[in-house]
C-alpha cells in the first residue's frame, strides 16, 4: 500500500534531505544555531542570515518540518479533492447531471506527493546554504552552554534557538504496538485506499482526514475519547462538524475508548468501549491522531541548562527565552498552539530578542486558528468561557452564514459567525466562526482585532456585493442596532417630528 521509490519521493527528497549533501567546515562562531528546519527554525534561520549575521542550521530529519512534509501541505491537498468530490455528488441539486464515479485513490494521492514535491525546493539545503547560512544534516545535541554537536563537529554559538518540533502522540492501547497503525507522517504515502479505516482521535487531524477518506471512498470509524469532537472549539460548532460527519456516513463514538486492537484474516478488530456497552469494528488501517508531543528528547538540554519536561516541551518565559537566557525557542517544542503560522510569529519574536536585544512579548500575539474540515471551524482572541473566567463582560453579535447572498448563490448557507465585544465600544475581543471558508473570514477579524477596531467600524466598511467578507459589515450593523436603547429611540423620534 506504501509506496518509498517513486521518481516524485525521490525529487522531494532530493530537496530536504539530499542523501550526498556533505556538512561545511563550522566557523569560529556563530551568531545564531538554530536547531530544527520546520517553519519556526527555518523563519529564525532566513531572516538572520538575510540581516547578515552568521547562521547554522541544523536539521535531524527533513527540511521543511511537519508541515510541508506530512502536515499541512500534504492534507490540505487531500483536502481539496476530497470535498470537490462532495460538492460534485450535490450536483443534481444544482440542475447539473454529472456523474462523480469511482475516485481514482490513487491518483489522488499521488497528486498529494507532487505537490508536496513542487514545493519542496523553497525548503531545499541548497537553497538555504545559498541564501548564506551554513546547513548541518545530522542530529544536534548541546554539549554546553554555548555549543552545539552535529555529526561529530562542534558548532560554537553566541545566541542559541530549539525548534524541534512536535511528533504524534501514540497513545499505549493492547495490541497497537502490534500492527502496522498509520499517522499523519505516513498516511500520505499510501497508494491504495482502504476500505475500513480506523481513527483514533477527534482532534483537528483525526477529523479532516476521517472526513477526507469518506469523502474518497473509505468506510471511516471514528473513536474519541470526549464528548465533544475537537475540544478546544466552541460546543456549538463542534456540534456543527458531528452532525455534518453523520449525516455523511461515518460511523463517530465520542465518550469511547479503544480497549484493544486485535489481527485477523479480515483485518483488525477494535474492541470499543462506548457510553453504549463494548462494540467491535473490524478496519483494513488505523489512522492514530491522538495529539502531540514535543520533541526534547537526544538533545542535551541538560547540559544547556535548559529545562523542560515531556508533555510541554521546553520552557519560555514570555520573550520565549528558556532558562539558560543566551537559549530560546519557538514552534512546537515550546508553545500551546501547534500551528505553522504560530510558529513562523514566535520565530519573528526571537529573532527581535535574541540578535537584536529587542521585547518583544509572545503574549502580544493574536494567533487565529482553523480547522479544515466542511464545515470549517475557526476561532481567534477570547472564548466565551474564557471571557466569563477572566471577569471579562462582553456581548456576543451573531450573523447566520445563511444571511449571506453569496452563501445562497454558493448553496453554503450552514453555519455563523460570532464576534464577542465590549458592550459598550464594540472592541473585538474574540470571534469565532463555523462554515464554509471559515477560516478566510477569521483572518480580516484578526487584523481588526490588531487594530483595536471595533464593530462600529467594521459597518463603514464597503465590501463588493456578493462576497462572503459583507459578514463583515453586517456584523458591525448588527451591533449598532443593540446600542438603540430606548432612550436613544426616543431621542431620534422627536428628532425626526422636528421637536428638537
Amino acid at each position: 500500500m506504501i509506496n518509498l521509490e517513486d521518481a516524485t519521493r525521490q525529487t522531494w527528497l532530493q530537496h530536504v534531505r539530499p542523501a550526498d549533501w556533505v556538512n561545511p567546515v563550522p566557523q569560529e562562531r556563530y551568531h545564531l544555531v538554530v536547531v530544527g528546519g520546520g517553519p519556526a527554525g527555518l523563519v529564525a534561520a532566513v531572516g538572520a542570515a538575510g540581516l547578515g549575521a552568521k547562521v547554522a542550521l541544523v536539521e535531524k530529519h527533513w527540511l521543511g518540518g511537519d508541515c510541508l512534509n506530512t502536515g499541512c501541505v500534504p492534507s490540505k491537498a487531500l483536502l481539496r479533492p476530497a470535498h470537490l468530490l462532495a460538492e460534485v455528488r450535490q450536483a443534481a441539486t444544482w440542475g447539473l447531471g454529472i456523474d462523480a464515479g469511482r475516485p481514482d485513490f490513487g491518483a489522488v494521492m499521488a497528486r498529494v506527493r507532487q505537490v508536496r514535491a513542487d514545493l519542496s525546493h523553497q525548503d531545499s539545503a541548497a537553497r538555504f546554504q545559498s541564501l548564506g547560512m551554513d546547513v548541518f544534516l545530522g542530529a544536534g545535541r548541546f554539549t554546553g552552554p554555548r555549543t552545539i554537536e552535529v555529526a561529530g563537529q562542534t558548532l560554537p554559538f553566541k545566541r542559541a534557538v530549539i525548534a524541534t518540533g512536535s511528533r504524534p502522540a501514540v497513545p499505549e492501547i493492547p495490541g497497537l504496538a502490534e500492527v502496522p497503525y498509520l499517522t499523519h507522517e505516513t498516511i500520505f504515502e499510501l497508494t491504495e485506499r482502504p476500505a475500513r479505516l480506523g481513527v483514533i482521535g477527534g482532534g483537528p487531524v483525526g477529523c479532516e482526514l476521517a472526513q477526507a477518506f469518506h469523502l474518497l471512498g473509505s468506510q471511516v470509524c471514528l473513536i474519541h475519547h470526549s464528548g465533544q469532537l475537537v475540544p478546544r472549539e466552541d460546543p456549538e460548532a463542534a456540534q456543527i462538524l458531528l452532525d455534518q460527519l453523520r449525516q455523511q456516513g461515518l460511523t463517530v463514538h465520542l465518550n469511547s475508548q479503544v480497549l484493544h486492537v486485535g489481527q485477523g484474516e479480515q483485518g483488525y478488530p477494535l474492541l470499543i468501549d462506548t457510553p453504549a456497552g463494548r462494540v467491535t469494528h473490524t478496519v483494513d488501517a488505523i489512522l492514530v491522531s491522538a495529539g502531540r508531543v514535543p520533541n526534547v528528547e537526544g538533545l542535551g538540554l541538560e547540559q544547556a541548562g535548559v529545562a523542560y519536561d515531556l508533555r510541554q516541551g521546553v520552557h519560555v518565559n514570555d520573550f520565549l527565552q528558556t532558562t539558560h537566557a543566551p537559549i530560546y525557542a519557538a514552534g512546537d517544542v515550546c508553545l500551546p498552539w501547534k500551528f505553522t503560522h504560530a510558529a513562523d510569529a514566535a520565530a519573528r519574536i526571537v529573532l527581535q530578542n535574541a540578535l537584536f536585544a529587542g521585547r518583544k512579548r509572545l503574549s502580544h500575539l493574536t494567533v487565529p486558528r482553523a480547522l479544515y474540515t466542511d464545515p470549517e471551524i475557526a476561532q481567534v482572541g477570547l472564548a466565551p468561557d474564557e471571557l466569563q473566567h477572566h471577569g471579562r463582560p462582553f456581548q456576543t453579535v451573531t450573523v447566520p452564514m445563511a444571511a449571506l447572498d453569496r452563501a445562497a448563490t454558493d448553496g453554503h448557507t450552514l453555519g455563523w459567525i460570532k464576534v464577542y465585544a465590549q458592550p459598550r465600544s464594540g472592541r473585538i475581543l474574540g470571534a469565532t466562526a463555523v462554515g464554509h471558508q471559515a477560516g478566510e473570514l477569521i483572518g480580516s477579524l484578526t487584523v481588526a482585532m490588531i487594530g483595536r477596531l471595533g464593530l462600529a467600524d467594521l459597518a463603514q466598511g464597503i465590501f463588493p456585493y456578493p462576497t462572503r467578507t459583507e459578514v463583515l459589515r453586517k456584523l458591525g450593523d448588527s451591533y449598532r442596532r443593540t446600542q438603540l436603547t430606548p432612550s436613544v429611540k426616543r431621542l431620534l423620534r422627536l428628532w425626526l417630528q422636528g421637536g428638537v
